[in-house]
């Protein structure tokens, strides 16, 4: 039999000899992971503008250079999320300044993830934006509960910012949302939307699309009767089960093979 990684043991179970399990690719050089990350990215934000997380020019995707770590990628202000490609992302110092690209950064973009990817050196990616259901779910000022086995992933691995004071245009308050994530995979930003972290751009990505839909589901459980409540203990074995880094990562799947097969200008 074939080894499993412990993270997804248990929904695959053992493995016959020869059965391949796709899991994170590693490099060789720092230019090769730097490709692999931006088109991640690209795709990351292909596959947001399919779930239609667009709201204007709202909304950003970042992902850590792997040479230069007080630097991110991210997408160009104002551009389609339907429509970006690896060669159209900015490269921004954690200080704002411009290193590569030639169009403008989203300003909410730069306050919030440099001091996201500040406070967070694991953090290599982090998503945000302003998804229907999300920006909704927030207004309540409440953590998502454990109702069903997806919010699972985040019962007692988000955080939630209750100081909305508009247009994020200061240093000061990305720090204090990167103070309201903690050491979460995810925060709940009150009276604007979600925001997710990972260890991937895949992770992150996968963590907002199914937190986003966790928003979604107790929204419509709320309107419908009074929730039921998955207890702490098997909650807590769900978040092992399904929240982990891997476990987030491998979710994806599915996804980047739907977009990259369908947008394949995304890698230019």
């Amino acid at each position: 039999m074939s080894t499993v990684p412990s993270a997804l043991a248990a929904a695959v179970g053992p493995l016959p000899d020869g059965v391949v399990l796709p899991l994170p690719p590693t490099f060789d050089s720092v230019e090769e992971e730097r490709r692999y990350r931006k088109e991640q990215l690209a795709a990351g934000f292909r596959i947001f503008g399919r779930f239609g997380f667009s709201e204007g020019v709202a909304g950003h995707i970042t992902v850590r250079d792997p040479g230069e770590p007080n630097a991110f990628w991210v997408n160009p202000f104002g551009m389609s999320f339907g429509q970006i490609k690896a060669s159209d992302l900015i490269l921004v110092d954690h200080e704002g300044t411009v290193l590569e690209g030639r169009r403008p950064v989203n300003r909410a973009a730069f306050v919030i993830h440099s001091r996201v990817h500040a406070a967070r050196p694991d953090a290599v990616a982090a998503a945000h934006s302003h998804s229907l259901h999300g920006k909704a779910f927030s207004s309540l000022g409440i953590p998502l509960a454990p109702i069903t086995q997806d919010a699972c992933a985040f019962f007692e691995d988000h955080g939630l910012y209750e100081d909305y004071r508009g247009v994020v245009n200061e240093t000061e308050e990305g720090e204090r949302v990167a103070k309201a994530l903690g050491d979460h995979k995810a925060v709940i930003l009150k009276n604007h939307g979600l925001l997710t972290v990972g260890q991937s751009v895949a992770e992150a990505v996968w963590w907002f699309v199914t937190m986003e839909r966790s928003c979604q589901a107790q929204l419509l459980a709320m309107a419908a009767g009074t929730p039921q409540h998955i207890d702490r203990e098997t909650a807590l074995l769900t978040r092992g089960q399904i929240g982990g880094h891997l476990a987030g990562w491998f979710q994806a799947r599915p996804l980047w093979d739907q977009i990259t097969a369908s947008d394949p200008d995304l890698f230019d």
